[in-house]
């Protein structure tokens, strides 16, 4: 069996042993809700520009670690 097929059959087994209403009603909107790995996500021109954007900077060296970004935010915040 693969992975793929024993996670899904012990998922099945713990479904069917639950009680709880709310608990499976919640487990359905969550599993209803989720996207599926397929699924082609389609991004808007906006988007697109702020990655190509993003790419440019990377490239181009103009980058901040995080803790700089840190400490420049904590330094705006406290100049409110």
């Amino acid at each position: 069996m693969t992975t793929v097929d024993k996670i899904r059959t012990e998922l099945i087994d713990k479904i069917l042993s639950i009680k709880n209403k709310d608990f499976l009603e919640a487990l359905i909107k969550l599993i209803s809700s989720s996207k599926s790995e397929s699924e082609i996500v389609e991004l808007t021109d906006e988007q697109k520009t702020m990655l190509e954007m993003s790419e440019y900077d990377i490239k181009t060296g103009k980058l901040i670690s995080q803790e700089a970004m840190n400490k420049r935010n904590l330094e705006w915040l406290n100049a409110m």
